[in-house]
């Protein structure tokens, strides 16, 4: 979990030139999907993603001033047992911050961070604490969907503009909440692309749905089995912080699923797919944005190798200028959520540069946003929702997590 911070800068304008533009994030696969001798299905990894040639960056044209003291926060997991995806989204809004302020002499950007540990019963005091703090005018968070839906009403009567790279139930835009803006697509769309995704990809008959008790899993778990239909053969729940899984296991072993849908994180996530193949499961296992990270491999080690994931996420690692300087500032490669955070962090620095300097006005900017950046076209409907997500497939291959292409 580096937290150094990255005074890097880089080119990205030259080389974005070169992609095409307005096709954003359409794959090239570099090859048909077939099945190995084992009888699973083998995807092939792709290598490259287009990106908008016009796409904004935070360095802008360099030339923006705005008043001392103005800060942009991130609230949001740095602590707890999936911090990593938090961590992932934090490097990526320092990484914007640091560019644009290095370009931009006469407008220097603070960056603030306040930890939730992804817990909704501990995220109220950040978003408190952060909201009533007046210099910082914009926030990217919180990642997660359940410490999202117990603080968006703070931000609301704050006037205060949040955009979140991560979180995904799709009720949270159903709240009447007009300061909440989601980055990404929300798990009505995740849900039905990861059932496709599990029929059609992966070829699997027979699937068993497992969901945690967090409102992210329990929402994807929701539209997720509507989209099964018959292939659904068992559903089971787990919790936050089990540890042992062994009567759930049993019950998949016994119904013989071609396919293990997991819906939650992968703090529970890595050690059920650890003990679900230690007990002789031989299929494929299957798990969301939640449980897409470096961690999920760690904690579930040679067991990880039968993996695959959904998430509406872009793979960050593609896009060589981004990729190029995300290790070069975190001695790491972007994670889940990287570039979303990336490119959350560049919406709210450009209507800084254009004189947005309250909330009521930089609230203003993003409800009319209407722009490329790196990972997709960035334009809300009325309710906080983007008008055009894309769900991406990733599998573990060689014990590193590779992007297949888009599936829904």
């Amino acid at each position: 979990m580096l937290r150094k911070k990255a005074l890097v800068g880089m080119a990205v304008a030259a080389s974005v030139a070169l992609f095409l533009a307005g096709c954003a994030n359409q794959a090239s696969t570099g090859g048909s999907t077939s099945t190995s001798g084992s009888g699973k299905v083998n995807i092939p990894a792709i290598t490259s993603i287009s990106t908008p040639a016009g796409a904004v960056l935070p360095a802008g044209d360099g030339k923006a001033t705005c008043p001392s003291g103005l800060t942009i926060g991130y609230i949001g997991a740095e602590t707890g047992p999936n911090a990593q995806l938090g961590v992932n989204i934090y490097n990526g809004v320092q990484l914007a911050i640091d560019q644009h302020n290095q370009a931009n002499s006469g407008c220097k950007v603070a960056f603030k961070k306040f930890d939730t540990e992804g817990d909704p019963n501990k995220a109220t005091g950040p978003v408190t604490q952060a909201v009533n703090e007046k210099d910082i005018i914009g926030v990217v968070g919180l990642p997660f969907s359940g410490e999202s839906k117990a603080t968006g009403n703070i931000f609301q009567q704050q006037g205060l503009v949040h955009i979140t790279p991560s979180a995904t139930n799709p009720g949270l835009t159903k709240n009447g909440w007009t300061t909440f803006f989601r980055g990404l697509g929300n798990d009505a769309v995740q849900g039905p692309a990861a059932a496709k995704f599990l029929t059609d990809k992966l070829k699997a008959k027979k699937v068993y749905l497992v969901q945690d008790d967090s409102d992210y899993g329990i929402g994807l778990a929701g539209t997720t089995s509507s989209a099964l239909g018959s292939a659904l053969i068992g559903t089971d729940k787990v919790t936050t912080g089990q540890k042992d899984f062994s009567a759930v296991i049993s019950k998949i072993i016994n119904a013989k699923p071609d396919a293990v849908y997991y819906s939650g994180y992968y703090a529970e996530g890595a050690p059920f797919d650890q003990q679900l193949v230690n007990k002789g499961y031989t299929g494929t296992f299957v798990g969301p944005d939640g449980v897409k990270d470096d961690q999920f491999i760690k904690l579930a080690g040679d067991a990880s190798g039968n993996a695959y994931f959904t998430c509406p996420c872009i793979p960050g690692e593609l896009i060589p200028d981004f990729e190029k300087a995300y290790k070069t500032a975190f001695s790491a490669e972007p994670g889940t959520y990287s570039i979303e955070g990336y490119d959350a962090a560049t919406v709210l620095l450009s209507g800084i540069d254009q004189g947005k300097t309250t909330r009521a006005d930089l609230l203003g900017f993003v409800k009319s946003y209407d722009k490329d950046g790196l990972s997709k076209h960035y334009k809300w409907d009325s309710t906080g929702e983007l008008q055009a997500p894309t769900v991406y497939g990733y599998k573990v291959d060689n014990g590193k997590i590779v992007p297949i292409g888009t599936i829904g």
